[in-house]
């Protein structure tokens, strides 16, 4: 009697072995699976900046000179695999030289929003009076440093825009 006892107490303990290790090999598969994307998406490459960021802004052949445009354009913006579109705007320039500036909408001050006032031939920041010149430049007020600028380049005689740059 003793040994079928035995015998029983085998199976059952050799059954709850299989068991424990069906499941701790299923939870191993599960963990792998989630940890898997997450290590790649943690330690995987970031999306590089290309060619394909310059933005067509404006037909330089109906800017006048000296007479800053703002120009509206569609960006679109990478973060991770998320792209997101925006408008954005600049004020672009084409100077007595036929070069083309194109400037950042904010203020270096606090980011508000400026103008260009055409009789006083300057750029105005409301919110402090800060005067910016027509190559960016502060005359006066607080900003504590040129406009920000566009990278630009020609395409013909189409403005493409480039990464915006502190000066």
């Amino acid at each position: 009697m003793s040994s079928s006892i035995e015998k029983q107490q085998s199976v059952h303990t050799t059954r709850r072995r299989f068991y424990e290790a069906v499941i701790i090999g299923a939870q191993a598969i599960i963990g792998a699976a989630l940890a898997i994307p997450a290590i790649a998406y943690l330690l995987g490459p970031t999306k590089r900046r290309s060619e394909a960021d310059w933005i067509e802004a404006v037909d330089v052949a109906t800017l006048t000179p000296k007479s800053p445009v703002e120009v509206s354009f569609r960006q679109s913006r990478v973060d991770g695999w998320k792209v997101t579109t925006e408008k954005k705007t600049a004020w672009v320039v084409k100077m007595a030289d036929n070069s083309v500036v194109a400037y950042g909408p904010q203020c270096t001050h606090l980011g508000c929003a400026y103008h260009w006032e055409q009789d006083k031939a300057e750029f105005v920041c409301p919110c402090h009076t800060t005067l910016f010149s027509l190559d960016g430049k502060v005359i006066s007020g607080p900003a504590p440093r040129p406009l920000d600028r566009y990278q630009t380049k020609l395409e013909g005689s189409k403005l493409m825009l480039g990464p915006l740059h502190r000066v």
